[in-house]
């Protein structure tokens, strides 16, 4: 790990500004990737700014019914809160089928989300990846890829983005809320704060330097059932082969609303908004639910050893939605 200086922020302004007066700055909240990295000379920051005691650990609701959940509230506490569990349990679900009982202890809300891929190429400094060196090439275009992307995938990078929190969230149409060095803050749609990789895999996120998540804002509960699933290849402390977050409101046997998002399949959480159009309107029916399956791996490529991801996703979405529809 190479030499660093620290800092520990009062306020979310002071950290955004020390971080954005430092090219070789980043926050550190709870550390659970961010340190990984750093021993492994991945990431070889300068500068840390700790916003772990920032007062950013409340689950708040808002006026409209919805929650506000700070940037420091730990995987765990998220999980464990009743409003949560009540109202949002494909969040619950995705969060505790997440790392392990002490990651979660540790992990926070924002830091979730700004994970890093964990492709085994990134992580091994001796093989070439555009994501850790750009330019230098893409390893797992030919290597063992079992783990990565068959959606938003690119000839420069196939690395899968590895949050549980995020797809649920991103059913949800959670919003992000952050603030500027300049004290400015924006809200982000959860569907835009992750790019695709294109030709520039390392930049992962629409946030600039400095910029920080304070928040992520949950809308009301949305009608109908909600559901998270995830297939990995053991029981626990595993990263998604392939995940699926799904929201259905079924009235007198039609689908009135549909909400899905998948893990484990793309550089980012990604919405399948083919399977929504299918969805919505329809009856509920094998026909429709199968089309829907299909219409959300349209376009789907694989690279070799992942060439299977693209049937297990299409069943695994398929025996979600009917689980959801049998019991909205």
């Amino acid at each position: 790990m190479g030499p660093f200086t620290y800092q520990r922020a009062t306020s979310a302004g002071e950290a955004a500004a020390a971080v954005a007066a430092n090219p070789g700055a980043k926050f550190i909240g709870g550390g659970t990737n961010l340190l990984d990295l750093m021993k492994l000379g991945i990431e070889q920051p300068v500068h840390l700014v700790d916003v772990s005691r920032l007062p950013l650990a409340a689950i708040e609701e808002t006026p409209d019914g919805g929650f506000r959940i700070g940037a420091e509230v730990r995987n765990s506490d998220l999980a464990a809160d009743i409003r949560v569990r009540s109202r949002y349990p494909a969040l619950t679900q995705a969060l505790l089928s997440g790392a392990s009982a002490q990651i979660r202890n540790k992990a926070s809300t924002a830091g979730n989300l700004l994970q890093r891929t964990r492709c085994y190429f990134f992580y091994d400094r001796n093989m070439p990846c555009n994501k850790r060196s750009p330019g230098s090439g893409c390893a797992a275009l030919s290597g063992f890829n079992r783990m990565h992307a068959i959606l938003g995938a690119s000839q420069s990078c196939i690395a899968v983005h590895p949050s549980d929190m995020a797809v649920a969230m991103t059913a949800l149409d959670a919003r992000i809320e952050t603030v500027s060095a300049s004290g400015d803050t924006r809200t982000v749609p959860i569907g835009e704060l992750h790019r695709l990789p294109g030709e520039m895999p390392d930049v992962e996120t629409s946030l600039s330097h400095g910029e920080m998540i304070t928040a992520v804002v949950l809308p009301p509960p949305p009608a109908g059932r909600q559901i998270y699933r995830k297939v990995r290849d053991r029981a626990s402390y595993a990263f998604a082969l392939v995940s699926v977050a799904v929201v259905v409101d079924v009235r007198q046997g039609r689908i009135s609303s549909a909400r899905v998002a998948m893990g484990g399949v793309a550089p980012k959480p990604w919405r399948a908004s083919g399977a929504e159009q299918v969805l919505s309107g329809g009856q509920v029916s094998d026909e429709v639910l199968e089309r829907a399956a299909e219409a959300a791996l349209a376009g789907a490529q694989g690279a070799g050893r992942n060439d299977f991801k693209i049937l297990l996703a299409r069943r695994m979405l398929r025996a979600t939605l009917s689980a959801a529809t049998q019991t909205a």
